[in-house]
């Protein structure tokens, strides 16, 4: 089962880079509407984005059992709270900034580039801080107001 999971990697990194998702300069560009604007990523973006939409309505009309698994595990719909608002923030602007996100991040260090290795350590050390403040707020009772 995992090499699976390592097949369906590598084939996700080879589209990232062929996309050239992995070269921060073509996001950032992609990113600058009012400025020198290359439309392309809007292609690889809706050629993920269509299959997507697809399979997660068909999926639960046909319910069949998947292959390499007992069930699929579809995200249900929750509600948009705080952490969901602030880590979409944090993705955007961090993708605005550097024109990196994390899965070209860590395709991009396969090339050696730079900018993957400190995005890749950034996050790495974001991660870490994220996973240490959410053990903390478990462990400490929590605090009535009103």
């Amino acid at each position: 089962m995992v090499w699976v999971g390592m097949i369906c990697g590598g084939l996700f990194g080879l589209g990232l880079a062929v996309s050239g998702m992995v070269n921060p300069a073509k996001v950032l560009a992609f990113l600058d509407v009012m400025g020198d604007w290359d439309p392309s990523l809007a292609l690889v973006m809706i050629g993920a984005l269509v299959p997507s939409a697809l399979a997660f309505k068909w999926i639960p009309v046909h319910a069949f059992r998947p292959l390499m698994d007992k069930k699929f595990h579809l995200p249900s719909p929750g509600k948009i709270d705080r952490p969901l608002i602030a880590g979409a923030v944090m993705f955007g602007v961090g993708w605005g900034l550097v024109g990196l996100c994390p899965g070209p991040a860590i395709a991009g260090l396969a090339y050696g580039h730079s900018e993957s290795f400190i995005f890749f350590a950034a996050m790495a050390a974001g991660i870490a801080l994220s996973r240490l403040l959410d053990a903390k707020s478990e462990r400490s009772p929590a605090t009535e107001t009103g």
